[in-house]
């Protein structure tokens, strides 16, 4: 499956997922994120900084920057 996404879009997901993960697990580290991230009445993030780091990271996979794969570490 190819989905193509706005930023904007792909951030509702990232949020959504973080949602369904702080439904689970009662976080308050992720409970504080999400209180960050989440958009006020102008469509703005509760905290300004949010959204440029989001970019930033938008930045760095489209320029294959990001490495998701697994890194288990030995003794």
């Amino acid at each position: 499956m190819n989905i193509k996404l706005t930023e904007k879009e792909a951030y509702a997901a990232m949020y959504a997922y973080l949602v369904s993960v702080y439904e689970r697990t009662k976080s308050d580290d992720l409970g504080g994120l999400l209180g960050d991230m989440s958009t006020v009445q102008d469509g703005t993030t509760a905290d300004p900084a949010v959204w440029h780091e989001w970019l930033r990271c938008v930045t760095q996979v489209k320029h294959g920057e990001v490495d998701t794969s697994l890194k288990i570490q030995t003794l």
